[in-house]
Order: structure tokens, then C-alpha cells, then sequence
């Protein structure tokens, strides 16, 4: 795992340590273990907020929405549980991808049950299609679990856009930087037209060519494209040593395409928006030896306390176990952003969408006078006392900088085994 911190206007890289991902495991632990019996002070006016998710439930993403969904489920029986003069109402919904367009309905139903806040979306590109629409238009706060798009550092939100996923500027510059680790001179991308796909391969290019390689081309992948024949031959044609492959649910026809090309795929490279236990989805061995980046602590650094709450509480919502999938992918960065939002809201005294956003980067510790806490229980209690509340979470510390991006992150390293299943890289 690599950890990036940002300062100003540079970055920083720490080397990949087994006492960063002690770090992470430990943080979950004393977060996930506290239990729901744990009380507050409650103010004498109790607050009801009510929040919406817009999290990909189908589309090219599909496959993140269920533990999303579980981590905002975690939060609110959390929120709930506490009795600290604020209960939480969730509203799901659907965003699905630019494809099937699931939030050109979704969103006018979150915003008609009259939301304080909606969780998501996942991807950049769709949030990119309705930021307007919620924040300018109807002043709702915003927060992502999973939005990566340097298009969303600086958008003209109103102060009401915020994500606890990092921007791709950090992990594009840990996925350039391991490319030269890896000892690969040159590389070719096969990319996502959208500004997920496109930014993150702009980042990932800098750091590659600032440490002395060399990006021979690249091939643009539209969503829902089923053919891609032609694109995968391009980049196949230059003859990169390492092949990047930046798509979503597109990556199923890429790889089949890319192994029969006679590309070896221990020099696959891919990034969030595609990793996944594939399992038998492939053939035995196809993705052997492939890497791939995930922002956020590894899945065996979250603590099995919080992976089992987690999995209750959509379970309760009539769901299967999560365990049969074992992808955890923005589950606890979905967890935190419901807490950051109900602590922000206690601390505003308030549910409106304004006030409770000028209160979020002063909870996750950004104005930098809190108390640090990392239970919502522990951090109502200091706000209800009077005090200044600094929660650090399950995903990692966050800290919100003045335009709503965390300013550190963990970065992790994934590889490939023969049966297509990924685990973190030592």
C-alpha cells in the first residue's frame, strides 16, 4: 500500500510499509468493535435527517453498489443506535451509468423526498451528470464513496459537493509510479471515454513519464461498447511492455481479447473501476500476475468486525451475504461519508443541506482544532459537550481540504492469482 499526502499544492509519496497497513487494520478495529450500546449526550432538540443514496445498483458498476449500500446501512443503524439527538432516515436509490441513465429518474425521486444529502454516485462521469442538478439547483449536499475525477476538485458546487474517495491525481500518480517499479520502460492504455477514465489516465501518464517511461498510445473504450476488437489490436500494435486497462464492465470482452493477442497478463495493469474476483468469469490463469490500484485500506486490513456488521445490515435489508463476492471495494469510505454527514449535521444543529456542509470539513478534522474520535457515538459526544469533533474513519483519516477532497489516502496494491482472485500485494 502506498500512502500519498496532500499538502498545498504537492504530493508527497510514502513507501509501501507493513506498519501503514497496521495503521489501517487498527483504525478499523477500534471504529468497527465499538458497539452499538454505546450512548451520548443527547441535545434537547433531536434532529431527524433524512439522506438518499444514488449508488450503482445496476449499469457497468453494478458490482460496487452492494457493498456501498451495506456500508450506508452500517451507518444509520450506528447513527441510530446511539441516541445522541439524531436519527437518520435512508432513501435508496439507483444510479446506474451513463448508459441506461438510471439517474435521470432516480435523482428526481431522492430530491422529491425532500433529502438533505445523497450518497453518491460511484462513478465521476455520472455525478458529473447530475452534480447541477443537486447541488446548484436544489442546494442538496453531495458525497461521493467513490468519485475519483480531477473534474470534481474544483467544480463550482456551491460548497455543497464533498467525496471521501481521493482524486485520481493520487492514485494515478501511485499506478504511474508502480508501472516504473515494476521495471516497464514503456506503456499503453486502454481507456474509458468519460472523465473517469480520461483524467485518471492523464495522472497515471505524469508519473510514468516523470520516472522515465514512455506512453506509446492509447485506445478510447465508450461505455456499453461489446466490441472491441479494433481498440485492443491498437494498443497490442505498439507493443507496450505493460498494457493499462482503465474500463468498467467492459473489461470482460478487453481481457479475453488482450490474452488471445498474445499479450502476457502479468503485465495487465488496471485500477478501481475494474477490479474484481472475477473467479470463473475467466478462464483459469487469464488474469495471472495482472496488478491493479484501489484507493482506500486493503479488504484484509478492514476489520472482520466491521466486515460482519456490515454484511448484517444489508442482509437486514433482505440482501445475500456480501461474503459470497468478497469485494469490499468503497464500503467504508460509503460508511464514513453517512457519518461525516450526521456528525456535521449535529454540529450545525441543523438539517439543512447549507448549514450541515458548513460543517463537514470541520468534523473530519480539515479546520484543525478538533478532538480526534473514530466512533459516531464518541464524536457526538464531544460535539453535544461543546467541543470540536475531528472523526478519523474506517477508510482512513480523510480530512477535508477547502474544496471537499481528502487530503491524505492509502493507495493499495493488488495481483492476480491463477484463479483470477486478487489479494494485496506484500
Amino acid at each position: 500500500m502506498s500512502v500519498i499526502s496532500k499538502a498545498g499544492t504537492g504530493f508527497a509519496i510514502l513507501a509501501a510499509s507493513a506498519l501503514v497497513l497496521s495503521g489501517c487494520a487498527a483504525a478499523a478495529d477500534e471504529t468497527a468493535s465499538e458497539t452499538t450500546e454505546e450512548a451520548t449526550t443527547a441535545p434537547a432538540e433531536a434532529l431527524e435527517l433524512k439522506i438518499g443514496t444514488a449508488l450503482p445498483q445496476t449499469g457497468s458498476l453494478a458490482f460496487l453498489g452492494p457493498p456501498e449500500e451495506a456500508g450506508v446501512a452500517l451507518a444509520a443503524a450506528d447513527i441510530n443506535a446511539a441516541n445522541a439527538g439524531i436519527t437518520i432516515d435512508v432513501v435508496y436509490g439507483d444510479s446506474g451509468d451513463l448508459d441506461n441513465k438510471a439517474y435521470e429518474t432516480e435523482i428526481p425521486r431522492l430530491l422529491n423526498e425532500n433529502v438533505a444529502a445523497i450518497i453518491g454516485a460511484a462513478s465521476s462521469s455520472v455525478s458529473l451528470s447530475f452534480i447541477d442538478q443537486v447541488t446548484k439547483e436544489a442546494g442538496v449536499l453531495q458525497i461521493s464513496p467513490a468519485n475519483t475525477s480531477t473534474a470534481l476538485s474544483d467544480y463550482d458546487d456551491d460548497g455543497l459537493y464533498w467525496r471521501t474517495a481521493p482524486a485520481d491525481f493520487l492514485q494515478g500518480e501511485a499506478l504511474g509510479q508502480l508501472l516504473a517499479a515494476d521495471g516497464h520502460e514503456t506503456a499503453a492504455f486502454l481507456t474509458l471515454n468519460d472523465a473517469y477514465g480520461i483524467t485518471l489516465e492523464e495522472e497515471a501518464t505524469k508519473a510514468f513519464v516523470a520516472a522515465g517511461g514512455t506512453v506509446l498510445g492509447s485506445a478510447s473504450v465508450n461505455t456499453g461498447d461489446t466490441n472491441l476488437t479494433s481498440q485492443v489490436n491498437e494498443v497490442l500494435a505498439l507493443d507496450p511492455s505493460a498494457l493499462v486497462v482503465i474500463l468498467f464492465d467492459e473489461t470482460l470482452t478487453a481481457i479475453p481479447e488482450i490474452v488471445a493477442g498474445g499479450f502476457d497478463s502479468a503485465n495487465i495493469y488496471m485500477t478501481d473501476g475494474n477490479i474484481s474476483q472475477y473467479g470463473d468469469k475467466f478462464p483459469a490463469g487469464m488474469l495471472e500476475g495482472a496488478k491493479a490500484t484501489l484507493p482506500g485500506p486493503t479488504s484484509t486490513s478492514i476489520a472482520d468486525d466491521y466486515k460482519n456488521r456490515a454484511d448484517a445490515a444489508w442482509m437486514a435489508l433482505g440482501n445475500e451475504s456480501l461474503f459470497t463476492a468478497n469485494d469490499w471495494a468503497y464500503s467504508t469510505e460509503s460508511y464514513d461519508a453517512v457519518i461525516l454527514v450526521a456528525l456535521a449535521s449535529l454540529a450545525a444543529q441543523s438539517t439543512k443541506s447549507a448549514e450541515i456542509a458548513a460543517k463537514m470539513q470541520e468534523v473530519s478534522g480539515g479546520s484543525g482544532n478538533g478532538e480526534k474520535c473514530t466512533t459516531f457515538a464518541a464524536c457526538a459526544e464531544i460535539i453535544n459537550g461543546g467541543g470540536v469533533a475531528d472523526y478519523d474513519g474506517v477508510s482512513g483519516p480523510i480530512t477535508f481540504a477547502d474544496n471537499g477532497d481528502p487530503s491524505e489516502a492509502a493507495i493499495g496494491i493488488y495481483q492476480y492469482d491463477a484463479e483470477n482472485l486478487f489479494s494485496p500485494v506484500n
